[in-house]
């Protein structure tokens, strides 16, 4: 048998306006679902303000317990857009012009438009490697393993097209989905004894509520079909036992 091949990441989400709840953050299920379908998954994702001492000490934590960070938020035009300069500080590079990200956002603006807030836009770490932007101009950028993206979730979701060619991931992490027609505490002590036979196989029980009716959604994930297809049966066997309605949502 094939050794089981396992990458992982972690999110930082930055910014204030999250914490605050001024801004809903999608971008946490975005990244996920995208790194998932590499084969790539998430550990660990963080909230933090944008406070530099902050950024830079989780993201030196992150950086090393991860193949991969990515980071979301704190890379305009703005005052409070210090992201940039605080990856260039967590790795001891110099913060400074970066020739081709200038360039990029000068033929991008009109005459006169490429303002002193919008040039802040091209001050990244020496060297960073470019994360081209085909919605507003403005390109993240890449340092070793870690990848800084912006917060808006319609241009972030627009970069990770051209991403997928840096990210190597292990093998495809795999789902299935059970809906039932019941309550958590009716399949707990079964669910318990499934995951207890089946410890290589991520079990999640997501209770939902559908057409007016309570349900639970069991969620089995793991690198491998045939154990999924091992805890399938194991499932489906006690919620016959029990008489379990199983429902499409």
């Amino acid at each position: 048998m094939s050794k089981i091949t396992k990458v992982n990441a972690a999110i930082l989400i930055i910014g204030n306006e999250i914490l605050s709840g001024r801004t809903q953050d999608t971008n946490t299920s975005t990244l996920a679902v995208w790194l998932n379908s590499l084969g790539v998954q998430v550990n660990e994702v963080r909230v933090i303000p944008d406070i530099k001492k902050i950024i830079i000490e989780t993201l030196n934590i992150l950086r090393k317990n991860n193949d991969y960070v990515f980071t979301t938020g704190g890379i305009g035009p703005t005052h409070d857009d210090i992201t940039a300069e605080s990856v260039s500080e967590a790795f001891g590079l110099k913060y400074e012009i970066h020739q081709e990200a200038y360039k990029i956002l000068e033929s991008y603006y009109k005459s006169g438009e490429f303002n002193e807030g919008r040039q802040k836009m091209v001050w990244m770490p020496h060297n960073a490697e470019l994360i081209l932007n085909p919605t507003s101009g403005a390109p993240g950028f890449s340092v070793e393993n870690v990848f800084c993206l912006p917060g808006v979730p319609s241009i972030l979701k627009s970069m990770l097209g051209g991403l997928k060619q840096k990210i190597i991931g292990g093998d495809p992490i795999l789902s299935h989905t059970i809906s039932l027609r019941t309550i958590e505490s009716e399949i707990a002590n079964s669910l318990s004894k499934v995951q207890d036979h089946n410890k290589d196989v991520e079990i999640g029980s997501y209770p939902f509520f559908h057409a007016g009716k309570l349900g639970v959604s069991i969620v089995l994930r793991s690198e491998n079909q045939s154990r999924i297809n091992n805890c399938i049966s194991q499932v489906l066997e006690f919620v016959k036992e029990k008489n379990i309605e199983i429902v499409d949502r």
